[in-house]
């Protein structure tokens, strides 16, 4: 496997790694079409804006709402994109992804059923519609370095694992930003004209709320860890922490609803400072912002008796729970 040449945050020159950046994609593709997924994170939008540079309407842009994203999160990135000049269409392909987990408990098998119905089923269909032959991605080097290491597979890395996505899916994939990590990302966000609301949001991970139930990922579980996600991030938002989270457990604990003993469901709540979550340390949150947190929690979703703060350091854990 060829090394990667990181560049740090520091030492990124914006001007000229977006002039580099737009010269690779335009040689790349030449006269055709690229595609590429928005998922309203930080690097897929960071990867667009820098696609759009390049290609103008010659990238074809969607957001694969999956069933597994934020509340709302389809629209109103769609809504954002298009301020800025940039069309988005959203296809709903939830019933293929809830399909391809039905049953499935292992983290990695999760990982690589929600690949699978991405690259091959329905990124290879929007290929084969477009006539595009490329797919631009927004790949970062903490990605690859955390599959190659085997800590977890990403599933946006396939080249570092000796796949080869024009053999396995029938396209070439672009990665312009595999030499840098969030902080470099979030610094080229600024210098593409992104609003600090896009650029500055918190990571969000490619298999979405599904890397946030323990278990088998289902409609009604996923529904829960919505809620509770909703919740968590708008009473952390001015934390100014790394990353912030829902985790829904798989166990169900006992608890008391109306006087009476129920088996509910287990939220922890993750809070984390970090740099380029290589490492990460647990927010010191105070109890009064855990106990609005968990008080909220409770109320707003009955299915829910227990709430927890998760305190321990990356590593051993990871900042997802999946």
């Amino acid at each position: 496997m060829m090394k990667i040449k990181e560049i740090k945050a520091k030492h990124l020159n914006t001007e000229k790694f977006i002039e580099e950046k737009v010269l690779e994609i335009r040689q790349a593709v030449g006269g055709g079409l690229a595609v590429n997924a928005l998922s309203g994170g930080v690097d897929s939008s960071v990867v667009t804006a820098l696609g759009h540079k390049a290609l103008g309407k010659r990238l074809k842009t969607y957001f694969i709402d999956n069933g597994i994203m934020r509340q709302n999160e389809p629209v109103m990135v769609a809504a954002q994109f298009k301020k800025m000049g940039i069309h988005v269409e959203v296809l709903d392909s939830s019933k293929a992804f809830f399909s391809a987990l039905k049953g499935i408990t292992d983290p990695e098998e999760k990982r690589e059923a929600i690949t699978q119905t991405f690259y091959k089923k329905i990124f290879r269909g929007l290929v084969v519609k477009s006539k595009a032959r490329h797919l631009l991605q927004g790949t970062i080097l903490t990605d690859i370095d955390e599959t190659v290491a085997g800590i977890k597979r990403q599933h946006n890395v396939f080249e570092q694992l000796g796949i080869d996505p024009q053999a396995a899916f029938g396209y070439k994939i672009l990665e312009p930003l595999i030499q840098l990590r969030k902080d470099g990302v979030r610094k080229l966000g600024r210098a593409l004209g992104l609003p600090d609301s896009i650029f500055n949001r918190i990571p969000f991970p490619g298999p979405a709320l599904a890397a946030r139930v323990i278990g088998e990922v289902t409609p009604a579980k996923i529904h829960i860890v919505r809620k509770a996600t909703l919740i968590t991030e708008s009473e952390l938002a001015n934390t100014r922490a790394f990353q912030y989270m829902a985790i829904l457990h798989a166990d169900r604990v006992t608890g008391l609803r109306d006087n009476k003993r129920v088996f509910g469901n287990q939220i922890e709540i993750r809070c984390w400072n970090s740099l380029d979550a290589r490492t990460a340390s647990p927010t010191r949150l105070s109890f009064k912002v855990l106990e609005k947190i968990s008080g909220r929690i409770i109320k707003e979703i009955p299915e829910v008796v227990s709430v927890t703060y998760h305190i321990a350091t990356k590593p051993p854990s990871t900042i997802e729970a999946v």
